[in-house]
């Protein structure tokens, strides 16, 4: 398994996530954070039942574990209509769309993930259907093909993606709606938290919400697995209640500081530092010098790093900051330059 598919704080779907459905809030009203897209999607969604017509195609964008697939479920609730869920990845062929589009009821919804995974073929083919509800397929090969149109249910189409810069312009176009997910403040995690505790059966204290809802790195995904983690801790304590002691005691035992920052995290940080004198460097060196793939570290690691401000990314590589020297205790002198004397 990789490192990236086993870490607690990693933002990406893991296997007992899949197993969180009961977390999943089913109404607009129960889904905590995101308070314009929430609005605004209610004003969009009673449109469409007051005209009795299917709601324009979506597209909802932003990192990983903020709730795409959540909200997605949340919009069908609303309308009161089935919704089929597929990944992008997994379609392959004409043939496995066309099955699942002429499988669509009227109004109803189809949630691609991760959209911006589909192979251009496939991509191509949704721009009539995302137009005009129209599917046009070759059937045969050689000089017998022929191409057949089909008609379509009206639907919506609502994509996912962690990167929309990724999905082509044509196909981006063609989506009515587009929503960018943000990251979510300390208050609404610490919310979220306690709505987990009670669905869980679990007794949480107000500071022991805010502690883990610090250390989540502004993720309910991340924030829902800290808290079960630290469920354990508190019921090998045979503790009736998550206090703020045995919260800070499981996150130390976990390796993740104050931040939301682990040991992987740190060995980045502590590798641009110490072998290549705080940067710049290449991403292929850090990754060569830190043990991890480069496309791990700049999909998964580097963002938040980045968002914390603790490296900097230059036309000549990677750098340290200020913030991650204080962050480690390494005094920054100089053999350890700033980003401004690389600039300079």
């Amino acid at each position: 398994m990789k490192e990236e598919d086993s870490r607690i704080i990693s933002a990406a779907k893991l296997t007992e996530d899949e197993q969180d459905n009961i977390l999943r809030p089913l109404k607009l009203e129960d889904f905590i954070g995101q308070d314009d897209i929430k609005s605004n999607l209610n004003v969009f969604i009673q449109a469409a039942l007051n005209r009795g017509e299917a709601l324009d195609h979506i597209l909802l964008y932003g990192p990983p574990g903020l709730g795409k697939t959540t909200l997605s479920q949340i919009i069908a609730n609303e309308l009161g209509v089935e919704i089929k869920k597929v990944s992008g990845p997994a379609l392959s062929n004409l043939g496995e769309l066309a099955s699942i589009l002429t499988s669509l009821s009227e109004n109803s919804v189809l949630f691609i993930d991760e959209i911006h995974r589909l192979n251009a073929t496939l991509e191509e083919a949704l721009y009539p259907v995302m137009e005009d509800f129209k599917f046009d397929m070759f059937i045969g090969k050689g000089p017998s093909a022929r191409s057949i149109r089909m008609s379509i249910p009206k639907f919506t189409l609502i994509g996912a993606t962690t990167k929309a810069g990724n999905i082509a312009s044509p196909l981006r176009d063609r989506f009515g709606i587009d929503f960018r997910l943000n990251i979510y403040n300390h208050d609404d995690l610490a919310t979220i938290i306690r709505r987990s505790a009670k669905i869980l059966k679990i007794k949480i204290d107000d500071d022991a919400a805010i502690e883990i809802a610090k250390r989540a790195r502004g993720t309910p995904r991340i924030a829902n697995r800290l808290l079960k983690r630290v469920r354990d801790f508190a019921s090998y304590k045979k503790l009736d209640k998550i206090n703020l002691d045995i919260t800070i005691y499981a996150l130390e035992q976990l390796n993740i500081d104050f931040l939301g920052l682990d040991h992987v995290d740190k060995n980045i940080l502590k590798t641009i530092i110490e072998k290549f004198e705080g940067g710049p460097v290449g991403l292929d060196s850090i990754a060569a010098s830190s043990g991890e793939e480069a496309r791990t570290i700049e999909e998964v690691y580097e963002p938040y790093l980045l968002q914390l401000g603790f490296i900097a990314r230059t036309p000549r590589g990677r750098v340290c900051l200020k913030k991650a020297y204080d962050h480690l205790g390494i005094k920054q002198g100089p053999e350890n330059p700033t980003l401004f004397d690389w600039l300079k």
